[in-house]
């Protein structure tokens, strides 16, 4: 999604609007700012005037001249209290302004992080993790930076060059009309240089997206790419992605570099003309000393304001490249939910029905076809096939991680997509394959389960799990800090305290995904143990490659390119000696 500069305007100025008297206060104080700033030539202009008059009747001679220092000294007041209302409308203008940004960045991002919870699993699958990470970092400080400096400093900039305009018409408005005809030169190479570049800038807000997504992907991988031996390799698509980045900096950096020695040939070429036109007016009498000091310097305020807004021109081209990618992720689809709603009847019984349910992650390429099956209350499911059968994907349409294609999936009776996402999942526990844990203390980390816990609940939960004698053997014990990458405690102890936590958020429906894969044969038997646990009484899908940990599973659904090829128990599948029963020879001949 490409949003024009309009559009963009349009979309900041909503989070901007709240803090309206504030930023309507930042920029009355502005143009008083300038005001007071663009009358300082004037004055000077005046004091020059008198004094170049003072000395011209002294040195003609004239009876009583001498410098006029009562007239000096009232312009010195006039000064000072210009200079007063100068720096006291400065500060108050940055102030309601950095208040203005400040309070808008942070409610742009508390946007952001809504609106990714709302976002489907399939954009996260479909989109870099660390290209995510850029937009809500680095693009939202972009767009703080350009409002906090680059806005004030070119509002600064046009009204001093409106000011300065209007005093140069006050003084001299023949010379002020020249400078008035020159003037849009440089705005139309301005404009040709922005329209060249911009491109680049989208270009390169982009590479840096990739290339942030490519290095959190490695460094979260880099004990597998040292493993594997594929650092040259990791380090070429670096290099590759580092030159696009390069490549298209450099055109963005060049091009709109162009713009501040355009400006400046432009504005020296206008300040000449102007001088030597000035000179002549001086010397016919048309116009004092002092008013063409003032001329000459509202030149140089009219010129160092172009020359400013040239050099933020790239800045600004950033930050629209960074709004586009900010505002596209605020604008994506989000989950859709039906306008009548309903919530499970409590106590939820835990009956599951697959009724003739299709589904691919392309339409055009569907994955599963007229799947039916039902589980009773309390009943534990196992699903098992090999890689890529659709195991995951059964799991992620019971969770309405994706919403079926065809077909219903009933809770109890009631079709989950008449379920809000958020009222379902409130129903549902999950152990998966990859524990994660965040940086916080283990009691934390596994009242993550039900926030309301106690710290008794949390304990209790955790002896369920077979983890709190784990966990009483580490420093600090359930306050022990897990680090970014919870690599300080084993796989096996992960894994015990994601099924505390699931124990303590007492769930009536269970799913368990590859529980039981990466640990060794004790840890798997405690695993095993606190899955018994916490399955008791509860309608539980389970995932397993091993299929000795599912043979009291009251069904076991054997899966095959997205289809249920058989269904039934263990003994009974092996009785009917099928792909099941090849499955499970295989497994125990290997173990042979």
């Amino acid at each position: 999604m490409n949003f024009s500069r309009i559009e963009l305007t349009k979309h900041i100025w909503s989070y901007l609007k709240p803090y309206k008297l504030q930023f309507i206060g930042s920029l009355l104080a502005t143009i008083l700012m300038m005001a007071a700033s663009a009358i300082e030539p004037f004055i000077f202009g005046l004091a020059i005037t008198k004094l170049a008059q003072n000395a011209i009747d002294i040195a003609q001679g004239v009876p009583g001249a001498q410098v006029d220092l009562v007239y000096i000294r009232n312009i010195m007041i006039l000064y000072f209290v210009r200079g007063t209302f100068f720096y006291l409308s400065s500060y108050l203008s940055q102030f309601f302004m950095t208040n203005v940004v400040q309070h808008s960045i942070y409610d742009l991002r508390i946007d952001l992080a809504n609106k990714l919870n709302k976002l489907p699993v399939a954009y996260f699958d479909s989109q870099e993790t660390g290209d995510i990470l850029s937009k809500i970092t680095n693009d939202v400080e972009s767009i703080s930076n350009a409002l906090q400096q680059s806005f004030v400093q070119i509002a600064n900039g046009i009204l001093g060059i409106s000011f300065s305009l209007a005093m140069m018409f006050w003084i001299n408005w023949k010379l002020a009309s020249l400078i008035l005809i020159l003037m849009p030169l440089s705005v139309l190479l301005g404009r040709i240089i922005l329209k060249r570049s911009q491109p680049y800038f989208n270009a390169q807000a982009k590479s840096l997206g990739h290339l942030f997504g490519f290095t959190q992907e490695q460094l979260s991988g880099f004990t597998e790419v040292k493993a594997f031996g594929m650092q040259e390799e990791s380090i070429e698509e670096f290099m590759q992605l580092n030159l696009d980045l390069r490549d298209h900096s450099f055109k963005a950096g060049f091009i709109s570099s162009l713009m501040m020695p355009t400006m400046v040939m432009v504005s020296n070429s206008v300040y000449l003309i102007v001088t030597i036109a000035g000179l002549f007016q001086v010397f016919a009498g048309q116009l004092t000393v002092g008013n063409l000091s003032a001329f000459v310097a509202y030149i140089n305020r009219i010129n160092q304001p172009i020359q400013m807004i040239s050099q933020l021109s790239g800045i600004i081209q950033s930050a629209f490249s960074a709004a586009d990618r900010v505002f596209s992720l605020l604008y994506e689809e989000e989950n859709q939910e039906r306008a009548s709603l309903q919530e499970l009847v409590e106590p939820v019984q835990g009956q599951v029905e697959f009724r003739k349910v299709g589904f691919g992650y392309d339409p055009e390429k569907p994955l599963m076809k007229n799947i039916s099956f039902t589980v009773k209350p309390g009943e534990t499911v196992a699903i098992v096939g090999p890689t890529g059968a659709g195991k995951t994907t059964l799991i992620n349409l019971l969770m309405r991680f994706y919403d079926v294609d065809q077909g219903s999936i009933l809770i109890d009776g009631v079709d989950i997509q008449d379920i809000s996402r958020h009222e379902l999942r409130q129903h549902f526990g999950m152990v998966l394959q990859d524990a994660w844990l965040y940086t916080d203390t283990i009691m934390e980390n596994l009242r993550f389960g039900d926030l309301s816990a106690t710290d008794e609940a949390v304990i209790q939960a955790a002896k369920t799990a077979n983890v709190d004698h784990f966990i009483q053997s580490l420093p600090h014990d359930y306050q022990m800090e897990i680090n970014e990458e919870a690599n300080n405690i084993s796989l096996g102890q992960k894994q015990l305290m994601t099924i505390a936590r699931a124990v303590l958020s007492n769930p009536d429906i269970l799913v368990l995904d590859e529980a039981t894969s990466s640990v060794d044969t004790l840890l798997e038997k405690l695993i095993q143990e606190a899955m018994d646990k916490v399955m008791e009484g509860r309608t539980s899908f389970v995932i397993a490659h091993r299929l000795s940990t599912i043979r009291n599973a009251d069904i076991i659904l054997v899966m095959k390119d997205g289809t249920i090829i058989e269904k039934g128990n263990h003994d009974s599948l092996l009785a009917a000696n099928g792909f099941y029963a090849e499955l499970y020879q295989s497994q125990f001949a290997n173990q042979d």
